[in-house]
C-alpha cells in the first residue's frame, strides 16, 4: 500500500451530516442523497455500504482529500467503521492513502484514473474466466452438448469482453484527449 505526498495544507471539511443543515439547503441536502445513493449501489454491488458511502463523500468533498476524523465526522461513521472501509477501498483501487507535507495524519482521496484502472485490472480477471472457461471445455470433450453449453457461453462473453473491452479504453482516452 503505497502513500503518496500532496502538496495542499490541511483543510475545514464540510461533513455529510452538515448537508442536512437547513442552513445548507437544497445543495447540502443533495449531497447527502447523492452518498447515500453510491452507498447503496455499491452495496448492491457487494461492498458494504458505509465503503460505498465513503466512496460517495470522497468523489463530492472539498478538499478531495480526507483524514480518516473528516470521514468519521462527515459521514457520522465510527473511526473503526472508516478504518475498515478504507482498507477494503485502498484494496479494490478505487482509492489511495495521501500524506500532506508538515501533518502526520494519513489522507485518502479517489485514485486517480481510478475508474479506467478498474477496468484495466477487470480485463485480467476477463482473461482468467475465459482461461478458466476453455480448460473446463477441454476436460468436458466427448460430452454432451447441452452439458458443455454453460462452459461454452462462458468462454464466448469473456473471449468478447476480452477483445472489445481494450478498443472501448482506448476509443475513451482517445475521446478525452490523452
Amino acid at each position: 500500500m503505497t502513500t503518496r505526498a500532496v502538496a495542499e495544507g490541511p483543510a475545514t471539511v464540510r461533513a455529510v451530516s452538515d448537508a442536512t443543515d437547513p442552513a445548507a439547503g437544497a445543495a447540502g441536502e443533495g449531497i447527502a442523497r447523492f452518498v447515500e445513493d453510491v452507498g447503496l449501489f455499491f452495496e448492491a454491488s457487494g461492498l458494504p455500504r458505509a465503503a460505498g458511502r465513503m466512496l460517495g463523500w470522497l468523489l463530492v468533498c472539498e478538499p478531495e482529500h480526507q483524514s480518516a476524523d473528516d470521514l468519521a465526522r462527515g459521514l457520522r461513521a465510527s473511526s473503526g467503521g472508516v478504518s475498515q472501509s478504507a482498507r477494503l477501498l485502498v484494496q479494490a483501487g478505487y482509492i489511495e492513502r495521501v500524506g500532506i507535507s508538515g501533518d502526520r495524519r494519513v489522507y485518502h482521496r479517489i485514485r486517480e484514473h481510478a475508474w479506467t484502472r478498474i477496468l484495466d485490472e477487470q480485463q485480467a480477471m476477463m482473461a482468467r474466466l475465459r482461461e478458466i472457461a476453455e480448460h473446463g471445455l477441454d476436460l468436458l470433450e466427448g460430452a454432451s452438448p447441452p452439458r458443455r453449453e454453460r462452459l461454452a457461453e462462458m468462454r464466448e462473453v469473456f473471449s468478447f469482453l476480452e477483445r472489445e473491452m481494450p478498443v472501448l479504453v482506448r476509443r475513451y482516452h482517445e475521446a478525452r484527449g490523452d
